[in-house]
């Protein structure tokens, strides 16, 4: 008598019908093999333990929202020649994670600050930690429209305890009322309580001129962000540099001619 159709609905109700993926083959397995029950069951439930981080680690995924799959073994390192490589392998550890501390990485356009802060978003999802990616912009987009709706409070009070919170192209439009203000109070809120990235295409020292109407707030959200903060400045050629076209048939032509003549 086979035992799987009044067994599923069983392992349904218990919420481990994951189990009916692996059991024929693992039943297979243990006739095979000679398996003791008690073999055959630990398995079973390894499987689902397996396929259930497999479903959390995509369910994390899904919700950091990164723009792209980076990872750190994609990353040029031979394009920094003048990168703290050992800070950024320390940092893919996720120990800043447990420190609760910001990681700032500036530098000029394209030189890789967005795929360093999702590769390290990456290694913080394949630890188990909730991250979420966004851009500044886009960051006060959701603040702000969450204030015309009223949800303000719950809104910042959701991004205020995400694990890890990743701001990429802080600075690259001035913030002003009440943005800038909204952006404070969620520095505030996540100083010292969980890690925070932040990418700038501006210097540390320029930092203060993305709150060009406020001064005072801009010290009070930057000291916040730089205590026992995580410093990475990425200097180097951009990877976005054009293409050189191909030399045209008459430039070749001219440089045979010009060769012949010499």
């Amino acid at each position: 008598m086979n035992p799987v159709p009044e067994l599923a609905p069983n392992l349904k109700q218990l919420r481990l019908s994951g189990i009916l993926d692996s059991l024929d083959a693992r039943n297979r397995q243990a006739i095979e093999s000679k398996l003791a029950y008690t073999e055959f069951l630990s398995l079973l439930i390894h499987d689902e333990v397996a396929r259930r981080e497999q479903k959390k680690f995509a369910l994390r995924l899904r919700r950091a929202a990164f723009r792209s799959g980076k990872s750190l073994d994609g990353f040029d390192f031979s394009r920094l020649p003048n990168v703290n490589q050992a800070l950024i392998h320390d940092l893919a550890t996720g120990r800043y994670l447990g420190e609760k501390a910001p990681v700032l990485i500036v530098g000029p356009c394209g030189t890789g600050k967005s795929h360093l802060a999702q590769a390290l978003g990456h290694c913080a999802v394949r630890q188990g930690v909730d991250v979420l990616f966004t851009t500044q912009a886009q960051l006060s987009a959701s603040l702000t429209a969450a204030r015309a709706v009223g949800t303000f409070e719950r809104k910042l009070a959701t991004l205020a305890r995400v694990p890890l919170l990743i701001v990429d192209d802080f600075g690259l439009k001035p913030m002003r009322p009440p943005v800038d203000e909204d952006f404070h109070d969620l520095i505030a809120e996540r100083y010292e309580q969980v890690a925070t990235i932040v990418t700038s295409n501006l210097d540390f020292s320029e930092w203060d001129q993305a709150f060009p109407a406020n001064r005072l707030l801009a010290a009070a959200t930057l000291d916040r962000l730089r205590h026992n903060a995580y410093c990475l400045t990425l200097d180097g050629d951009s990877y976005r540099s054009p293409k050189q076209a191909p030399a045209t048939r008459k430039s070749v032509h001219e440089k045979q001619v010009k060769s012949a003549n010499s």
